[in-house]
């Protein structure tokens, strides 16, 4: 059932909980529910069975990602993740950024699957689908503890974080960035504070993330920055602004990712636009069908992440150019080659009691 409360959650993204695709009836609600006003989040386990997973996508930079979350509290009304949540039988509105579930048992399904004999070591990314650094991560320490794991069998990590609870590991970072095993890049897709709050309400300011990539950088940890969403209309002025605060900050590479909006995103992050832009809300619409070839989103290949045509090709070149005139460069290698599969750890170091 669609639920429209007056007025947003406070520190929430999304406006509503829209039916997930699954549903087999689409409903409307006749009043509006006061309750929604004031949402809790809720911790849930995760019972995984695995935890290393496997993409086979030419336009991500990687094959092998963890998710310790599924859900996201920071609440980015942009998060192409969202639609995951209906897998779970939860909305991809306030569900996805209310109802989090964590994978307990994730540092001990990691050692299993590093220790067995058929596996090749590829660095991993931490976070994708849903930030690692979730605010709850602070009391559970999965993520830590997922380092540690990674940390002991000399296995390289790369983390993308909008948190500055990242700052707790540089210790741990530090040490592993000095054998080439991690990297970092802070996803920043505006410099504006007062849209910041409202597109991504429970994460990092964005010039607590210019701190962020200061610290990591300082400590010798290779820290990247990626312009993530550029929002046509809203925010694809930025990009510039955006890259030379984070190569002052001392990022040394960057990247960036078009709006995507598949699924029930599109309904969710509408909703948002009216709201609180609506003098812009068509523009940015219209804009993102130039970027598809007249569609809002297309989920192909090369095609997602940063469409095609000529507005396309010309943030690209606007991208490259400011980058290329930062003095940008690409990450360093990631170390495969120290990988140690028969290491061992203290499980009371390396597995807490994890209590919620």
């Amino acid at each position: 059932m669609t639920l429209k409360p007056p007025t947003p959650p406070r520190g929430r993204g999304s406006l509503s909980q829209p039916d997930n695709r699954y549903e087999s009836e689409k409903r409307e609600s006749v009043d509006e529910d006061p309750t929604e006003q004031s949402l809790k989040t809720q911790f849930l386990p995760d019972t995984a069975r695995t935890v290393i997973n496997r993409s086979h996508s030419p336009d991500v930079g990687f094959s092998l990602s963890i998710n310790p979350y599924r859900g996201c509290e920071h609440g980015c009304v942009y998060c192409f993740a969202r639609p995951t949540h209906a897998y779970l039988g939860l909305s991809p509105g306030l569900d996805f950024e209310t109802r989090i579930f964590f994978k307990q048992d994730a540092p001990k399904l990691l050692m299993g699957e590093l220790s067995k004999k058929g596996y090749r070591c590829e660095p991993i990314a931490l976070g994708i689908n849903t930030d690692s650094y979730q605010p709850i991560e602070e009391k559970l320490r999965i993520t830590r503890s997922i380092l540690e794991v990674l940390d002991r069998f000399s296995h390289p990590v790369t983390i993308v974080t909008k948190s500055a609870l990242i700052e707790r590991d540089i210790d741990l970072l530090g040490k592993m960035a000095t054998k080439g095993l991690a990297n970092v890049f802070l996803s920043i897709p505006t410099l504006n504070e007062n849209l910041s709050r409202s597109l991504e309400p429970r994460a990092a300011a964005p010039w607590r993330r210019l701190e962020v990539i200061r610290a990591l950088s300082s400590a010798g940890i290779p820290t990247g920055v990626l312009v993530a969403p550029v929002i046509p209309v809203l925010t694809d002025h930025e990009p510039e602004g955006i890259l030379k605060a984070a190569r002052e900050a001392g990022a040394i590479s960057a990247g960036y990712v078009l709006l995507r909006l598949p699924l029930e995103l599109r309904e969710i992050f509408g909703e948002w636009l009216d709201f609180h832009v609506p003098l812009s809300s068509q523009a940015v619409l219209s804009r993102m069908r130039e970027f598809h070839g007249g569609k809002l989103y297309d989920p192909g290949f090369g095609e997602r992440m940063r469409g095609s045509g000529p507005l396309a090709e010309l943030l690209e070149q606007r991208f490259e150019v400011m980058a290329r005139r930062l003095g940008y460069k690409g990450m360093p290698e990631l170390e495969t080659g120290l990988f140690d599969r028969l290491a061992t750890a203290s499980p009371h170091r390396l597995f807490p009691d994890f209590h919620h």
